[in-house]
């Protein structure tokens, strides 16, 4: 058996000062004048972000919040592992392992662990305990450096797998967005025996036109369809880049913080809730900057983009569901359809949300945390 070591974030100071003076010498690009957002990040919106960055933000205050939960790496597949491991006070809580996606972290994660691993506490049921495991993506955060090429989602998987069984949990259920909206359901494929359930939200595919003509859409479907269109049409420049040069970019966003920013805050407003304006309305600007000053110091912007190209080649998903009961919890950027979701899935639970949006374990954490209840309730062992 490989070795779990503890581990404690710790950033040397060294690399705070370094940040602080990069900030301070950023060279700023001119911008057309009232072009606002349709041509990326207006200079007067990020440079407000930047200067709170430099001024106002204390990593050290939420490197403290992050230590708070027990966190250890391992190394799986060659692959060196990060990983959080929060353990329930209630025995006979359910091991539920986590998978974020891109640009997040396991920062997405600070608004429900304690929640899903101690219901008590938080106005809840004790019976709907978790015992959560929630590990950075090869390539992010602390699980570095890359191995190798090849950590496609069926790979990261089947690592998944290695971590839950390593961990001493023989059942358990999968909950993940964005890459882990597609991650999660693989473990039910790869692991039927062992994922009792699988819950998703967040997925970014929008259906092509062979699949939109075998259903008829409600007006809501149109709605929300119409939106994500013009999200994939005018949005999905980052995908092409990472997916084709990530190293490439890499140079640029490992170079400059304002870029890395740039990059993230791009993407943080085209997903969140629509109802917001700003990506700082729909999420705590410190709790962003806290998400970008991790890739920002563990220096991942090229090795966390390899993702999008390793995922470009990898086996086409499996075309029969798994037979794992699935839920999805559909937020308003969502362009997910239940008749299509049905296909790929054995759907057990579907609900609609019309808050919130890509990142809900950070926007609403409270219609996320109530829906991962509902959906294993009955999944638990003694209770179907």
């Amino acid at each position: 058996m490989s070795t779990v070591r503890e581990f404690r974030i710790d950033v040397p100071q060294a690399a705070l000062d370094d940040l602080a003076d990069r900030l301070r010498r950023t060279r700023w690009p001119a911008e057309l004048p009232g072009v606002g957002w349709s041509r990326g990040v207006p200079v007067g919106y990020l440079g407000d972000v930047a200067a709170h960055w430099l001024h106002a933000y204390d990593w050290r205050a939420w490197e403290a919040r992050l230590n708070e939960f027990p966190q250890y790496t391992t190394e799986i597949d060659g692959q060196r592992v990060h990983f959080a491991h929060v353990r329930s006070p209630e025995p006979d809580a359910l091991p539920l392992i986590l998978t974020h996606g891109w640009p997040g972290s396991i920062v997405e994660f600070l608004r429900v662990i304690g929640p899903l691993t101690d219901p008590a506490r938080h106005g809840g049921d004790p019976a709907d305990a978790f015992h959560v495991v929630a590990p950075s993506l090869p390539g992010f955060g602390f699980s570095t450096p890359l191995s190798g090429p090849g950590w496609n989602h069926d790979r990261i998987a089947r690592a998944w797998i290695g971590l839950m069984d390593r961990l001493g949990y023989e059942r358990y259920g999968a909950q993940g967005s964005d890459t882990g909206y597609l991650v999660s359901p693989r473990l039910g494929h790869l692991a039927p025996d062992r994922v009792v359930g699988v819950h998703i939200h967040g997925g970014l595919e929008f259906p092509d036109a062979e699949q939109l003509a075998t259903v008829t859409l409600t007006a809501t479907e149109r709605a929300r369809l119409a939106a994500a269109d013009r999200l994939r049409r005018h949005g999905s420049g980052y995908a092409d880049i990472q997916g084709t040069r990530p190293q490439t970019l890499g140079y640029a966003l490992t170079d400059s913080p304002v870029g890395q920013l740039a990059w993230t805050l791009d993407k943080v407003r085209d997903w969140t809730d629509p109802a917001h304006d700003l990506p700082d309305e729909a999420l705590d600007r410190d709790v962003l900057l806290t998400d970008v000053s991790l890739y920002w110091l563990t220096g991942t912007a090229a090795s966390s983009a390899q993702l999008y190209h390793e995922v470009r080649a990898q086996p086409p998903r499996p075309a029969a569901p798994s037979g794992v009961p699935t839920g999805i919890a559909v937020f308003p950027p969502d362009p997910a359809l239940r008749r299509l979701a049905e296909r790929e899935h054995h759907l057990v639970h579907w609900a609609e949300y019309d808050r919130g949006g890509h990142f809900a374990a950070l926007e609403v954490p409270d219609l996320l945390v109530a829906d991962i209840r509902a959906f294993f309730r009955p999944l638990r062992p003694g209770r179907r």
